[in-house]
């Protein structure tokens, strides 16, 4: 079954910070400073949460293609992660 949604154009970005359904892993999205205007990569950055839903270790970091961030932050949406405010760095 293919996915009925469209990825971002060049002007929006996965950016933000999702929290899993049972609180226990956050993933920080955040576009990588030094990629250029036609390739854009994004940063996601992995975290076990502490039971207030915040940030309590840290368990990797990776970076995407836009196309594949958009597909990971669709996919967590569809599995119940929810967007919540927290600043990364």
């Amino acid at each position: 079954m293919e996915p009925k949604y469209s990825f971002g154009c060049s002007a929006s970005k996965p950016n933000g910070c999702l929290l899993n359904p049972e609180g226990s892993r956050m993933i920080f999205f955040e576009e990588c400073g030094n990629s250029p205007k036609l390739n854009v990569k994004i940063h996601t950055h992995f975290f076990y949460a502490n039971h207030l839903g915040e940030p309590g270790g840290y368990k990797y970091s990776e970076k995407l293609s836009i196309n594949t961030a958009w597909e990971k932050w669709h996919e967590l949406h569809q599995k119940g992660w929810t967007e919540v405010y927290f600043h990364y760095g």
